[in-house]
C-alpha cells in the first residue's frame, strides 16, 4: 500500500470552548494538512481524544474529515480497543467506502499475553473490509506487542499490512523492519523516532506534530525516503524542540495549543486532560514562530 508511505497525521478533534466538536474548525485544520503536503490523513485516534467521543460524535468527525478532504488524501480510521467483540462490532457496522486502512491499537487495560494479541487481531483481521494497521503503544496500553508477534501477523494474517510502533525502542524498530515481509509498513508512533524509522528502512510516520507545521515535517520525512541525510537531520533538529514541547503537558493538549496559536482552533479538551498552562502555551508559541507559518 503506497498510500502508507511518508507522514501521516493523526487529526485532532477541535471542540469549541462548549466542549462541542467544531465542524468548521476541523475543515480549516484538514485544508491546511493537505495544503501543506502531508501524504495521509488518520482520524479517531489517541489524538483525536476518541475515548472521550460519543458515537454520534464519531461519526460526524469521520464524515466532517471526509468531506473537507474530498478525496484528495488516502484517509486511515482508528477502531480498536480491549473487547474483542465489540470490535469486531464496530467495523462490521461501521461504512469504511472512504478510508484506505483502519488503525487498530493493542488491547489495554487486560494486558493479554503475546497469543491474547496475536488471536485479538487475527480475529478483527477476519472480518475487516480494509487492511489493518497495528498500534503499538505500550506507554498507553500497559503491555509491548514484541516483534516475534508482529512478524507472525504479518506473515500469517494477509489483512494485516503494516504497524505504527510507538514503543519509542529504535532496536525494536529495527527488528521489525529487519524480520517483517518487504512489503509489511513499519510506521513510526513518535515524532522523535520518525526520522531514524525512514532511515532505518521504515515506511514513515502517523505524526502530531506534523499536523501543526506539516510542510516542516513532511518535507523533513521526505528528505530522509530520498536519503538527503544531512538536510534531514537538520530539519530533525529544527523540530526537536517541538517534538519535546507537544507532549509536556499531554497528548494533544500541546498540538491543539498550536492550532490555537495559528488561528484555526482553540485549545479546548475534555476532561479528565486540561489545557496546556499558559507558560507551556509561551513556550510553544516562542517555539512555532521562526517558522512564519502565520496566515
Amino acid at each position: 500500500m503506497k498510500q502508507l508511505i511518508g507522514t501521516g497525521v493523526a487529526l485532532i478533534t477541535p471542540f469549541k470552548t462548549d466542549f462541542s466538536v467544531d465542524i468548521d474548525a476541523l475543515h480549516r485544520i484538514v485544508n491546511y494538512c493537505v495544503d501543506g503536503g502531508v501524504d495521509y490523513l488518520v482520524v479517531l485516534g489517541t489524538t483525536g481524544e476518541s475515548v472521550t467521543l460519543t458515537k454520534e460524535e464519531k461519526q460526524l468527525v469521520i464524515d466532517t474529515v471526509t468531506i473537507a478532504n474530498a478525496g484528495r488524501l488516502p484517509l486511515v480510521v482508528g477502531v480498536g480497543g480491549n473487547n474483542t467483540v465489540a470490535v469486531i462490532e464496530e467495523l462490521q457496522k461501521l461504512d469504511l467506502t472512504n478510508f484506505d486502512a483502519v488503525l487498530s491499537v493493542s488491547p489495554y487495560y487486560n494486558r493479554p499475553t503475546q497469543e491474547g494479541i496475536f488471536q485479538h487481531f487475527k480475529a478483527i483481521a477476519q472480518v475487516s473490509a480494509k487492511p489493518i494497521i497495528l498500534y503499538n503503544v505500550p506507554g498507553r496500553t500497559g503491555s509491548n506487542m514484541l516483534p516475534e508477534t508482529v512478524v507472525r501477523l504479518a506473515t500469517e494474517v494477509e489483512n494485516i499490512v503494516g504497524i505504527k510502533d510507538a514503543s519509542g525502542d529504535m532496536i525494536q524498530l529495527q527488528e521489525l523492519i529487519k524480520d517483517c515481509p518487504k512489503d509489511f509498513h513499519v510506521i513510526s508512533g513518535d515524532d522523535f523516532t520518525a526520522l531514524a524509522t525512514v532511515l532505518a528502512g521504515g515506511s514513515g510516520v502517523i505524526s502530531v506534530l506534523g499536523q501543526g507545521l506539516p510542510s516542516e515535517f513532511s518535507r523533513m520525512i521526505r528528505s530522509g525516503l530520498d536519503r538527503n541525510v544531512d538536510e534531514a537531520y537538520r530539519q530533525h533538529y529544527e523540530l526537536q524542540e517541538g517534538m519535546g514541547l507537544i507532549f509536556q503537558e499531554g497528548n494533544p493538549a500541546g498540538i491543539k495549543s498550536i492550532f490555537e496559536i495559528l488561528g484555526l482552533s482553540c485549545a479546548t479538551v475534555r476532561l479528565p486532560l486540561i489545557e496546556a498552562s499558559d507558560s507551556l502555551k509561551k513556550n510553544i508559541a516562542d517555539f512555532v514562530k521562526p517558522f512564519k507559518v502565520f496566515a
